[in-house]
Order: C-alpha cells, then structure tokens, then sequence
C-alpha cells in the first residue's frame, strides 16, 4: 500500500510540468472558422469562439460554445497561436 501511495504521489507532483509542456508546430493554423450563433442562453453569458487545436497530425475544428464568466467583469481572451523561430505555439483561452 505504502509503495502505491508513493507512486501516485510521484505522479501527482508531475502533472503541473506536463500541463506546461509545449509543442511546436512547424505549420501555420486555418483561418478562424467564421461561426453564427444566436443570441446568449442566459444573460451575461459570452461567446468563446472555436479554435483550430493540432491533433498530433493536423489541425482540427473545435467549434465555440456560450460560457458564463467566473465573477463580474471577467473578460475571455480567445484560444491562440504564436509564431516564434521554431514554429507555431498553441496559447488556451481563458478568463482575464
């Protein structure tokens, strides 16, 4: 018992270093997908538009949903690549 806790304690430490882990893509991402959506589900919610994500082979389409913002005033600043000299780096949407 003592010897799975240790592992899943070694496991658990690891996991913040993947979450930061990145990837370069050497090819560029589509253009945005042009989405229409209708009006918000319920007042004060935001759209957060789709993006391209790289599945490991190529690029595929996550379409946008409504989300609801964490506290008043909370803006979404959308799902977006950087071109740096070893390729393009993916940068996940979030709450500002």
């Amino acid at each position: 018992m003592l010897k799975k806790l240790a592992v899943a304690t070694l496991f658990a430490s690891l996991l913040p270093l993947a979450s930061q882990a990145q990837i370069a893509i050497r090819i560029g991402p589509p253009a945005p997908v042009v989405e229409h959506y209708g009006p918000p589900p319920h007042p004060g919610y935001v759209w957060q538009g789709g993006y391209h994500r790289w599945d490991g082979n190529r690029y595929a389409w996550t379409p946008g949903h409504w989300g609801r913002p964490p506290r008043p005033g909370a803006v979404w600043v959308p799902d977006a690549y950087d071109h740096r000299g070893d390729g393009y780096h993916y940068h996940a949407g979030y709450w500002r």
